[in-house]
């Protein structure tokens, strides 16, 4: 598939030329800072140093007083508290975060619970609430869901069990009644930062307890690193609180994570740690990164609750033994193998339903149901398929009596708004721009395929159709140095809303030593024009198509990340080349 190179807006010559001033920083830098609205040596200062005392007061957050209020009664009448969260990794986060914080308040009083992603779905569940009820919780903390959990909460008001909600999702036409509702997408809520996880308002939530409470802060830096779980397998916006929780969680995760942690990684393919330390047994071959907590750690511990039973992350992140951690992470290592080949093989079978189907290769979006494909992965198939096809995406499958689904999208097409256009035909529905869950009734399928594919047909662009690659700037050889990489590794950590910086370098040519590796992978040596003899190595995956006319000898263009190889005790820079093609 062609991408389009689009070459983002460069920041303002006259804040370029102050930050240079002020920083003492080339060019490059000035502007990568001004794109990401930077414009004084106080704000770069912030940028580059995160801290805690940067973060918005939590009591800002519309119902926070309430829902501390309930909380602190509540450990004062010494009742029974259910922490109830979401089956994803930000939903087990947040969980495992609460839980963690309050169990010291409520001793054996305080239990978790993970609704079943199979027999009770997504959200407060009818069987959650008469669990709380029948056990004499009187009071539920709900996290990473509720939002519009309406009638649940009517529901659970007439059971006498009070509901607090913590959610980060968009709510609908009515907020529940709960005790105190916590989502700075509310519509009268004037927190300063709308795009914490579901994990980061469980995070504010226990900041204004502590405070209210007198407890150390140093408890609940603590728990950041659950937060930086949560917000890179959310993908939300690494900026503002999220980019600081996420810096400093990270700091944890490298530092000294926690057991249940520690375990999975065991299971990963970083091979990130040997036996130095006497202590931990632990020895940083490198960092972690956000990308590895997206591909590495997420989804494993979101593969309990696709498979399984959720309630096994929780316990994995809550373990102080290393020897139950390792138990735990062995299991949900094989559930994440059973998940793998389960979304591979739907995967295979999805694509296959469009390639024979000439109307369903042709549309501007995709929409697949199939009553026997796992309600535990359709996600993870709707990402794929958006990957392969580029365009909005919904996987259904039967889930009892209704078609449940998981919708993705391309950048800059809101998919909840086009299924929001098909509400009427739905009985819930929810998530965010890119990303949303649905359920209907299959006599409405037929028609929900037409309407949402009329609605993405008139309202997309064309463009938005055709992967974009976003270069940040132009850049010669002669730029990429040390002190360059230096600065720029300070950027981190890196994700949407701050993405890794992507350059462009013309007249680029192969120096005669460039090769295919593994499978249809380039490892690339190369030199531009105007600098002979000033080489680069790169890598390119998947890229192998490119390697007759590179060896050509005629000039082409690359756009790329700038890395960092490690290669017997000796650092380089290399180029992770994202695309190529011929020099203009």
């Amino acid at each position: 598939m062609t991408n389009r190179w689009v070459l983002k807006e460069q920041g303002n010559k006259e804040i370029i030329r102050l930050l240079i001033d002020q920083l003492a920083v080339g060019e490059n830098i000035a502007n990568l800072l001004a794109q990401r609205g930077i414009s004084s040596y106080d704000e770069a200062k912030d940028f580059f140093r995160p801290s805690l005392d940067q973060m918005h007061d939590p009591f800002l957050m519309k119902d926070m007083d309430l829902a501390v209020k309930r909380i602190t009664q509540a450990i004062q009448n010494q009742e029974r508290v259910l922490i109830y969260g979401d089956y994803d990794v930000d939903g087990t986060t947040a969980v495992a975060l609460v839980y963690s914080y309050l169990k010291k308040y409520f001793k054996k009083r305080i239990e978790f619970y993970i609704p079943d992603r199979y027999s009770e779905g997504y959200g407060i569940s009818i069987k959650g609430i008469d669990h709380a009820a029948d056990q004499g919780f009187n009071l539920v903390i709900a996290l990473d869901c509720g939002i519009k959990a309406v009638e649940k909460i009517d529901y659970a008001t007439r059971r006498n069990v009070d509901f607090i909600i913590c959610d980060h999702h968009r709510p609908g036409d009515s907020i529940p009644q709960a005790v105190a509702v916590l989502d700075t997408k509310r519509p009268d809520c004037n927190y300063p930062f709308k795009e914490l996880s579901g994990c980061g308002v469980g995070y504010k939530l226990i900041s204004a307890l502590a405070e209210t409470l007198n407890d150390d802060q140093v408890e609940l830096n603590s728990y950041l690193d659950l937060v930086a779980i949560s917000i890179a397998a959310d993908i939300v916006p690494i900026t503002g609180e999220n980019r600081i929780m996420a810096y400093y969680g990270l700091k944890l995760l490298n530092a000294s994570p926690r057991p249940g942690i520690e375990a999975v990684l065991k299971y990963s393919n970083i091979n990130k740690r040997e036996s130095m330390d006497e202590k931990r047994g632990l020895f940083l071959n490198r960092e972690l990164t956000i990308s590895d907590l997206v591909f590495l750690i997420g989804p494993r511990i979101n593969a309990a609750g696709r498979i399984d039973t959720a309630s096994d992350s929780v316990r994995l992140m809550l373990a102080e033994k290393m020897s139950h951690a390792e138990k735990l992470a062995s299991a949900i290592n094989d559930l994440n193998t059973e998940r793998r080949n389960l979304d591979n093989n739907i995967t295979e079978e999805a694509l296959a339903m469009i390639e024979s189907n000439e109307l369903l290769k042709n549309t501007k979006s995709t929409v697949l149901y199939n009553e026997n494909w796992s309600k535990g992965v359709i996600g993870i198939v709707a990402s794929r398929l958006t990957d392969n096809y580029y365009r909005p995406t919904i996987i259904l499958t039967r889930s009892g009596d209704l078609i449940t689904g998981s919708a993705r999208s391309v950048k800059n097409f809101d998919v909840y708004d086009a299924i929001d256009h098909c509400s009427d035909l739905l009985e819930h529905f929810g998530g965010h721009k890119y990303a949303a869950g649905l359920s209907l009734k299959s006599s409405n399928l037929d028609e929900f395929k037409k309407r949402f594919e009329e609605f993405v047909t008139k309202t997309i662009d064309e463009t938005t159709l055709i992967p974009e690659i976003e270069i940040d700037a132009d850049i010669d050889f002669n730029e990429l140095t040390p002190k360059f990489m230096r600065i720029l590794k300070q950027f981190a950590p890196f994700g949407p809303g701050n993405m890794s910086p992507v350059f462009r370098t013309d007249g680029v040519k192969d120096t005669g030593r460039s090769r295919i590796v593994g499978k249809n992978h380039l490892k690339l040596e190369l030199e531009q024009e105007n600098f002979p003899g000033m080489a680069f190595s790169g890598i390119a995956f998947q890229q192998g198509d490119h390697f007759e006319w590179i060896k050509s000898g005629k000039p082409f263009s690359i756009c790329y990340h700038l890395e960092e190889n490690e290669w017997q005790g000796k650092v380089s820079l290399q180029l992770n080349v994202k695309d190529i093609r011929p020099t203009n």
